[in-house]
C-alpha cells in the first residue's frame, strides 16, 4: 500500500473551516497546512491556533504552493467556484463544503472543470458519516428493507441559526442550505432511482418580516423514477431558546420486506444550566436547556472532536493517503441533490409540480 505524506490548504477560516482545519492539523499525514481567508486577521488567528506553515488573504497563492497536495474549500457558499475550479486545475484533489453550488450554472461550471481537468472531487455531506446514517445506508444495501416504496425525512432547528445562516448569505435558504443534507441521504438511500417529480408548499412569516424573502416551513413531495415517494420537511424558525443546538430530525424508510425509523430528535440527552449553554453556531447565544448532541458536525469532548463532520474529514484524509475507497458525495451525486432542492423551491414559489430533470 503506498503512503503519502500530505500538505493540505484550508481555504476559509469560518467555523466549519476552522474545525476541518484543526482536524488537518492533527492528521499523521499532514506535514504542511496553509490557510487562507478574504479576513486577514481571521487566516492569522486560525494559522496561529493549528501552527499552520503559512497563511494569506489570497486563495490561489495557498492553493498554488507546491507543498500543498490537498484543498480543502470552507468559504461561503457563493465563494465555492473560483477556489474549486483553480484547484482542480492544478490537479488537485478537493473536499468542498455543500451545496455544490446556489444555482445549476455554478454547479455545471464545477462539474465541466471537474470532465476538463479529470480531478477528483468530493462534496462534503455530514449526514452520511453519522453512525445511525450510515448504519442505515449498510441495511439498504444488504436488503432488510427489499424495495423502497417511499420515506420521510423532516429537520427543525430555530430562527437563531436561520438568523445567522441568512447573515452569512441571504440566498442560503433552509431547503438549499438544510433540507439539502437530508435530500442527499434519502437519495443515497435510494442510489440508481433519481427523482423525476416535486410538489411543495411553504409558508411565510418570521423571516419575511425581518426582510427575508425565504419560508418558515417547507414541505415536499418528490416522486422517484421508480414511483416512490419521498416526503420532505424544514422548519427552521423554532423559537430561538427551544432547546435544539443544531438539527432535531427524524428520518423513515419504507420497504417491501421492512420498515425503518431513525429518530434523531436528540431528546435522549437533555443538559440544563443556569450558566447557559453555549451554541456552536450563534456567537454569543445561550440557552438554558439543550438537547446535546444536536449539533449536526459533532463535538469537542476529552481533547478530541466526535462526531460527523470529525468522521468525513478524517476520512477523506486517509483516502487521500491509502487509496482506500470512500462514500463521499461525487460530483453527479451532488448536482442531483442540487438540482432537487432547486426543484423544490421553484415548486413552492409557482405551485405547480415541476418535473425533472429541469431545463437550466
Amino acid at each position: 500500500m503506498n503512503r503519502k505524506e500530505l500538505g493540505v490548504a484550508v481555504i476559509g477560516s469560518g467555523r466549519i473551516g476552522t474545525l476541518r482545519a484543526r482536524l488537518a492539523a492533527r492528521h499523521p499525514a499532514v506535514k504542511f497546512l496553509a490557510i487562507s481567508d478574504l479576513d486577514a486577521g481571521r487566516a492569522r488567528a486560525l494559522a496561529e491556533r493549528t501552527g499552520a506553515n503559512v497563511y494569506s488573504t489570497d486563495n490561489l497563492e495557498m492553493i498554488s504552493r507546491p507543498e500543498v497536495n490537498a484543498v480543502i474549500v470552507s468559504t461561503p457558499e457563493h465563494q465555492h467556484v473560483e477556489p474549486v475550479c483553480q484547484a482542480l486545475e492544478l490537479g488537485k484533489p478537493v473536499l468542498m463544503e455543500k451545496p455544490l453550488g446556489l444555482t445549476l450554472k455554478d454547479a455545471d461550471q464545477i462539474i465541466d472543470t471537474v470532465k476538463k481537468t479529470g480531478g477528483d472531487l468530493r462534496i462534503g455531506y455530514i449526514r452520511r458519516f453519522k453512525r445511525c446514517f450510515a448504519r442505515a445506508k449498510q441495511q439498504v444495501l444488504d436488503g432488510h428493507l427489499g424495495k423502497i416504496s417511499g420515506g420521510t425525512a423532516r429537520v427543525y432547528n430555530t430562527r437563531a441559526q436561520a438568523f445567522e445562516i441568512l447573515k452569512r448569505n441571504p440566498e442560503a435558504t433552509p431547503v438549499i442550505d438544510v433540507l439539502t443534507y437530508f435530500v442527499d441521504l434519502m437519495l443515497w438511500f435510494n442510489a440508481g432511482n433519481p427523482p423525476r417529480e416535486v410538489v411543495a408548499r411553504g409558508q411565510m412569516g418570521i423571516f419575511k418580516e425581518a426582510g427575508y424573502n425565504i419560508h418558515d416551513v417547507t414541505w415536499a413531495i418528490v416522486t422517484l423514477a421508480d414511483g416512490a415517494v419521498i416526503n420532505l420537511g424544514i422548519s427552521y424558525a423554532l423559537p430561538a431558546d427551544y432547546p435544539i443546538l443544531g438539527q432535531s430530525d427524524r428520518v423513515e424508510l419504507l420497504g417491501s420486506e421492512g420498515t425503518m425509523i431513525i429518530d434523531d430528535d436528540h431528546r435522549e440527552h437533555l443538559l440544563y444550566s443556569e450558566q447557559g449553554v453555549a451554541h456552536a453556531y450563534v456567537p454569543g447565544h445561550k440557552i438554558k436547556m439543550s438537547f446535546s448532541g444536536s449539533n449536526p458536525s459533532g463535538d469537542w469532548a476529552l481533547g478530541d472532536y466526535w462526531g460527523p463532520l470529525g468522521n468525513e474529514t478524517r476520512l477523506w484524509l486517509d483516502h487521500l493517503v491509502t487509496g482506500n475507497p470512500i462514500v463521499h458525495a461525487t460530483p453527479a451525486e451532488a448536482r442531483l441533490v442540487l438540482e432537487t432542492t432547486v426543484a423544490i423551491e421553484r415548486a413552492v414559489a409557482t405551485g405547480e409540480r415541476v418535473r425533472l430533470p429541469l431545463e437550466t
